[in-house]
């Protein structure tokens, strides 16, 4: 996968894009990212890439000549490289908000472009010719989209084939069945009075599974029911009737039967 962010501050993603899974991504040749400074499309020779808005109002908003003309350029390497399908996303608070299933769609995309805006906003001109979709990570204003598109090419980067240790890494995980994750558990087996459940180390597979599918459901109940849209099936109502107990019995260890 290309993806190309567009940013005033390209700076701030090398870090992430030279550490931990990014880097392994780059590394193994399954991700390309390149950094474009929007300020070296701008026409003036001081590069100014924001003015004031139009109908009055607080704060500076960037002009669509620099992004578009960014864009554009991008889009035309990746082109000459065969690249047929781009995406264009602009981080914006009044964006669709990011979910999981929102990452596994464009895991699948061959080249994402990431424009991020700054000041008060971008020039709604550049979302009517060049953007393909508008996506906000929350509801709440940051002062760019650049840590926003930070969030989303961490989550999209480890969904491509071959980026984590195994499949099962980003299968299990919360959201990707419109579940919270399961509890995790290490060594030592015990940490200051509190030990690992037994179901964890008995070696039963299938009963292992079953526990965390109940984990998974009563976490997810307690934390995010906005989750859970539809009705649960009788297994998984007995898995979580499990869960439920188990949780008591931890809770209330001298009372159990």
């Amino acid at each position: 996968m290309i993806v190309d962010i567009l940013t005033l501050f390209p700076e701030m993603f090398v870090p992430i894009t030279t550490s931990s899974i990014l880097k392994r991504a780059v590394t193994r040749g399954i991700l390309e990212v390149s950094l474009t400074n929007i300020r070296d499309f701008a026409y003036c020779k001081h590069r100014v890439v924001d003015d004031y808005p139009f109908g009055g109002g607080a704060g500076m908003v960037m002009k669509p000549e620099p992004i578009l003309l960014a864009v554009e350029s991008v889009i035309a390497r990746a082109r000459a490289r065969g690249v047929v399908n781009t995406r264009v996303i602009l981080m914006s608070p009044a964006g669709s908000t990011y979910k999981q299933d929102t990452a596994a769609r464009l895991s699948q995309s061959e080249h994402l472009v990431f424009v991020c805006g700054h000041y008060e906003g971008v020039d709604e001109r550049v979302s009517q010719l060049v953007v393909d979709e508008e996506i906000s990570i929350g509801d709440y204003v940051l002062t760019g989209g650049e840590l926003p598109a930070m969030v989303v090419v961490d989550s999209v980067a480890r969904l491509l084939p071959g980026v984590l240790g195994s499949y099962e890494s980003s299968v299990d995980e919360s959201f990707a069945a419109n579940l919270l994750e399961y509890p995790q558990y290490t060594r030592p087996r015990e940490c200051r009075g509190v030990t690992v459940p037994d179901i964890l180390l008995s070696g039963n597979h299938k009963e292992i599974a079953k526990w965390r599918r109940g984990q998974s459901l009563q976490r997810t109940l307690a934390r995010r029911s906005d989750l859970l849209s539809q009705p649960l099936s009788k297994i998984d109502e007995e898995l979580l009737r499990r869960a439920n107990k188990d949780s008591m019995i931890s809770q209330n260890p001298g009372k159990e039967g």
